[in-house]
């Protein structure tokens, strides 16, 4: 079984971390230590996080902000290309998941001096992502924040360069919504440019994502903005481009769907059926497609699970199928299956739902089944 996240913030952690702020002149490395290890074991992931950062607080010397970012950069690990998400503490400084809490502190209380806050998780985050701790700057400074980010894009260090990227993100998820961007998303445009041909995946992988973000939107400007881009385009950008319109192809975009070959499917016929039409929670269904097209033609295959809600109504899940190729006036029958079980992010109800079947974008053919829950 895997160990819960919230023991990333255990008792060995805060320890080390005391060892270390206490380098920190007048450093309250018990109270630290006692504040932060309260009731520990209770506590949950970000409750851990929040109380580390709190204890922190609580301890460290009153002095001016920008002397205490000047004391804690002083006790950064020297900085590695490594991945940063399983670095522990050895002694040198502090990385890793230990930096979580020093983060939310330099997004509390720094932002009164956001020149010294944004200098401090431009090293934080060469030891550990400050990529949530960055979307107050974007939020209260975003001109200035703007300004660091465009040259942070620039940076001799991947990690840096992600940092503009990621933490611009509109829509980071479990982040700080930044509604500047969502309503008005162009001053990322260039910054994201400058790193659409990074040489680490890590960062691609990044652009594309918060382009995805853009989409949600802005799906005509996503939609022309990856046509400019493929246009010549070296073949990890195109990646990333495709990976950037993902969510804009499983909504049918029709641009979107064209910029990556995939025309309309004019006079495809489609016939699909689900196997069993009764199914209990925990089982599996078993879509058989078949389609036929009357000339050759790319096709990208999506199909949505029509989940029934807790009033009634349908509610679509698209998921990704397959993409091949059509070829003219010959039947191409395949098959998927599907199993329907709890997670963690959906509640099933009982009832008759439905699967459909998206080729280019375009719903073509829907199949009706009854999901029976266990003990019902």
């Amino acid at each position: 079984m895997a160990e819960p996240l919230k023991n990333l913030f255990n008792v060995g952690v805060i320890r080390e971390m005391g060892t270390q702020l206490a380098r920190i002149d007048g450093f309250d490395r018990a109270g630290f230590e006692a504040t932060a290890l309260n009731g520990l074991d209770d506590l949950e992931m970000m409750q851990r996080s929040a109380q580390i950062t709190a204890a922190l607080r609580a301890s460290l010397p009153h002095e001016p902000f920008p002397q205490t970012m000047q004391s804690l950069t002083g006790l950064l690990h020297p900085e590695t290309e490594a991945a940063l998400d399983s670095l522990p503490l050895d002694g040198q400084g502090l990385r890793g998941w230990a930096l979580v809490p020093v983060g939310t502190l330099v997004a509390e209380d720094g932002l009164g001096h956001p020149e010294e806050s944004l200098a401090f998780l431009r090293q934080m985050t060469m030891r550990f992502s400050a990529e949530f701790a960055v979307r107050p700057f974007f939020r209260d400074h975003t001109g200035l924040t703007l300004d660091h980010a465009r040259a942070w894009a620039k940076d001799g260090n991947y990690h840096v360069r992600r940092l503009a990227s990621e933490g611009s993100r509109p829509r980071l998820p479990w982040g700080l919504r930044l509604f500047v961007f969502i309503d008005d998303p162009s001053p990322l445009i260039p910054i994201l440019t400058t790193l659409r041909d990074d040489p680490t995946d890590y960062v691609r992988r990044s652009v594309a994502n918060s382009l995805n973000d853009i989409a949600k939107d802005h799906p005509d400007l996503i939609a022309d903005l990856a046509a400019e881009w493929l246009r010549d385009a070296p073949s990890p950008r195109r990646k990333l481009v495709k990976h950037a319109l993902r969510t804009l192809v499983k909504a049918g975009h029709p641009d979107a769907l064209s910029v990556i070959g995939f025309g309309p499917p004019d006079g495809v016929a489609a016939e699909l059926s689900v196997s069993p039409e009764k199914i209990r929670l925990g089982e599996a269904l078993t879509l058989t497609l078949t389609l036929e097209s009357p000339a050759d033609l790319p096709v990208l295959i999506d199909y949505a699970v029509q989940f029934r809600k807790a009033d009634g109504s349908l509610s679509p899940k698209v998921f990704k199928w397959t993409e091949t190729a059509l070829a003219a006036k010959t039947p191409l029958t395949l098959q998927k299956r599907v199993p329907l079980r709890d997670v963690t992010t959906r509640r099933h109800y009982p009832g008759r739902q439905a699967v459909s079947v998206q080729v280019n974008g375009v719903t073509l053919a829907e199949a009706p089944f009854t999901l029976e829950l266990r003990g019902a």
